[in-house]
């Protein structure tokens, strides 16, 4: 998949379906590499790519970063208490999603 230029304001839209360096995602996230590859470890946003010279981020996983940036950020949570925390609220969604299509 050809790689697009990100946009470089926070507020314009991303396609989620975009694929990201390690430089631009870093950028996008405001995080230094260092804290990417914590992430990635922490099983926080996962990388396509065999190894950190191809990696290739998804867009969509920019969101999740912001997210468990802010879980620490404000309550003070570590990085594998934000992994869990987006797991959870992974589920809830998907709870939420077949819980509608069962009212509807």
């Amino acid at each position: 998949m050809k790689t697009q230029t990100p946009p470089s304001l926070p507020g314009e839209l991303l396609d989620e379906a975009m694929e990201l360096t390690l430089a631009e995602f870093c950028r996008l996230c405001r995080l230094p590499a260092e804290e990417v590859l914590e992430l990635v470890d922490e099983g926080i946003v996962e990388p396509v790519g065999r190894n950190r010279t191809t990696w290739r981020f998804r867009a969509a996983s920019v969101r999740r970063v912001r997210c468990a940036v802010q879980l620490r950020r404000d309550l003070g949570v570590n990085w594998p208490g934000a992994a869990l925390a987006l797991d959870l609220l992974d589920e809830l969604q998907a709870v939420r999603v077949r819980l509608r299509r069962l009212e509807g």
